[in-house]
């Protein structure tokens, strides 16, 4: 007897150990790509906000700014970046966003009103430059092995390092660079790097 042609409903279809590898795989690698991305995430795109004006014009009160965490595990803060630290460790303080100007081993020294690195006047190009407080670098000042000279873009409205509560920020106490603006979206894109 003769099978006719057409549809069958009785037919099972065998499912082959190809597509289930192949959807495994796929699974896998989805799995993988959301680890690496909550990685990412967690060490690249922690998001702070800015208190205060003492990094106007670079970072204004108020910006959602993004800190990358693992970038000081793999290297040292240079001369420019923006850091966030709690000063002197103090986990009852909110974070800190200032720019690094003077790194170990330099001398920094405050006369009429501008810095000195090293002997040579240093400038940024961003904000103002001159302060009319010195503080503690009103005498030259060595920053240590893991310390760091900060100051803030806004000379004359940031608390840095020429105060006594901040000092020198310790390299153990700083959480990361802050590097980019990611809100409001008018301030949206990359935080300048000043000076050299």
């Amino acid at each position: 007897m003769r099978r006719k042609k057409g549809l069958s409903f009785y037919k099972k279809k065998r499912i082959k150990p190809s597509a289930v590898q192949a959807a495994l795989l796929w699974a896998g690698e989805l799995l993988l790509a959301f680890a690496i991305g909550c990685m990412l995430v967690f060490y690249f795109m922690t998001g702070l906000t800015c208190v205060g004006q003492a990094m106007e014009p670079s970072v204004n009160s108020g910006d959602s700014v993004f800190v990358n965490r693992f970038i000081y595990l793999v290297s040292t803060p240079q001369r420019g970046d923006v850091i966030v630290f709690k000063p002197n460790g103090n986990e009852n303080s909110h974070y800190y966003m200032r720019r690094v100007i003077g790194i170990p081993g330099d001398t920094i020294q405050i006369i009429d009103g501008f810095v000195y690195v090293n002997g040579e006047l240093y400038e940024t190009g961003i904000g103002s430059e001159q302060m009319d407080y010195a503080g503690l670098a009103e005498e030259e000042i060595t920053v240590g092995e893991d310390e760091y000279f900060v100051l803030g873009d806004n000379r004359n409205a940031s608390e840095d390092s020429r105060y006594a509560d901040i000092g020198n920020v310790k390299l153990e106490d700083i959480y990361g660079k802050a590097w980019f603006v990611s809100y409001p979206w008018e301030n949206f894109g990359p935080i300048p790097k000043g000076g050299s």
